[in-house]
Order: C-alpha cells, then structure tokens, then sequence
C-alpha cells in the first residue's frame, strides 16, 4: 500500500521505499490532489494553478506528461495493484486514497473522534484521540511545495485546524487537571500566536491553578500591551474577566468555565 504524508513535508511511502517526486511541478500537482483525493479535479483547474493563470500554449501536453510520470511512480512494480490510484474523469483526474493512506485524512477522523469524546463529557479519551491525530504532524503543511492561490488556501485551512485540534486538546488536558504540565507548551503557544487572545487566557488560568497567580497576571499585562501596539484594541471580554477573577482569587472553576 502507498502512503502520502502531506502534514509536513510531501512524501510518498511504498513499503520501505521513498518514492516522492522531486520535481517541483509534480509535488504542487500531487499534493493538489491529495487535498482533494476522491474527487475530480478539472483540468483546468490544475493548469491554473500550476502556471498561475498564465498558461503556454503547451499547457495541456505538459500537464498530460505530468500525469503520466505521477502515474509511473504511484504505479506498483508488483502487479500494479496501483494502477487506479490515479484516474482520468472528465472532466479532469482525481487521485484515489483509502481512509488509512493520507495522513490528513487519519488526522481528521481522530479530530472529529476526540470532539465527540469531549462533547460525551469523556476528556481522557478526547485526549488521547486529539494526541494521536496531532502527533501526525511533522511540521507546516506542504512545507517543500511551492503553493500557487488554491493550494496556499488548502494549507491555511489545514494549519487552522491543526490549531483547533490543538485547542480541544488543552480543553481536554484541562479538564483532566493537568495545568502544571499544560504552562510549559501554552508560554511556547503563545510566543508563536502572539495575538491569540484564547492561548493568553488558557495559560492565565494555568498559572493559576498551579499557584502562580503574579505570573498569570504578568501574562494578561503583556498580552493587553501586545494588542495595543499592534491592533489597536483593548482585550476581549474574556480575557478581562479572566485578569479581574485572577485579581479576586476567584475559584478555579469560575475561571475555566467562563
């Protein structure tokens, strides 16, 4: 079975056997229809994106071309059990994966496993569902491909929900009580969206679950400095309430359910 890892950098896995195409034209081709897989691409849609709309005349033979060395190298040397992965459907080419070949499509399902563990009030299971499915991740999304428009677009939309996964993977964790272990990844999360007002307040309420109550408001300080100079903008509702129930000593619960 061939497996496609595109929650990184773009690889293509046969048994044992990198078989990733190192082409740049090829890569941005595949990894377009791997964020599509299953369905029908139109060829001029994959031109387009290609040659940024600026297509030669040449364009559809060499997309052809493309097609055909993608297909020799998905292709099996063992009785082309991958001969269908890649398929011709007017009016363009869609590539075939199994829920178990794509490393985004395991992702999604261990995402939508672990809400649905947290929405049955079931935190460690969501937890350990929302782990896995990060665990997938080797770094930013198509991190060797060069993008055109569509395929920029496909990789904001995974990285937004590699970072909702990450969020009801701390919601999970906080549930459980494991705010000590929770400030070291959160000071870190918070250097990386400085602007994330959510993560501010999350690390805020775990500083002061675990008693440091003057760091959690150090937080609040930055984070209001932060938005000032660089939006404008006061912080949110929020992360007021969670500053003023700090201030009071306000019990814990209040904090994280508000």
């Amino acid at each position: 079975m061939t497996d496609f890892k595109i929650l990184g950098s773009l690889e293509v896995i046969k048994g044992d056997r990198d078989c990733t195409p190192s082409a740049p034209k090829l890569r941005e081709l595949l990894a377009l229809l791997l964020l599509q897989s299953n369905r029908v691409i139109p060829t001029e849609t994959l031109a387009t994106e290609l040659w940024r709309g600026e297509m030669p005349r040449s364009a559809q033979a060499t997309l052809q071309t493309y097609i055909y060395q993608l297909r020799k190298i998905l292709c099996s040397e063992r009785g082309g059990e991958n001969r269908d992965i890649l398929m011709t459907r007017p009016p363009g080419y869609v590539i075939n994966t199994t829920c178990d070949q794509l490393d985004a499509t395991r992702f999604d399902h261990l995402v939508r496993s672990g809400r649905a563990a947290l929405d049955d009030d079931d935190p460690a299971t969501a937890s350990t569902m929302l782990h896995s499915g990060l665990s997938l991740w080797r770094g930013a999304a198509l991190a060797d491909v060069e993008p055109g428009p569509r395929l920029a677009a496909h990789i904001a939309w995974l990285e937004e929900t590699r970072l909702t996964a990450l969020e009801l993977r701390i919601q999970a964790d906080f549930r459980l009580g494991r705010y000590r272990e929770l400030v070291g990844e959160l000071r870190a999360l918070t250097a990386l969206h400085p602007l994330n007002e959510w993560l501010h307040r999350q690390l805020m309420i775990a500083l002061h679950a675990t008693g440091r109550r003057t760091d959690a408001l150090a937080v609040y300080r930055d984070v209001r400095r932060i938005l000032r100079e660089e939006v404008g903008l006061e912080p949110s509702h929020q992360l007021q309430h969670a500053q003023q129930a700090i201030l009071a000593d306000a019990p814990l619960r209040e904090l994280a359910s508000y």
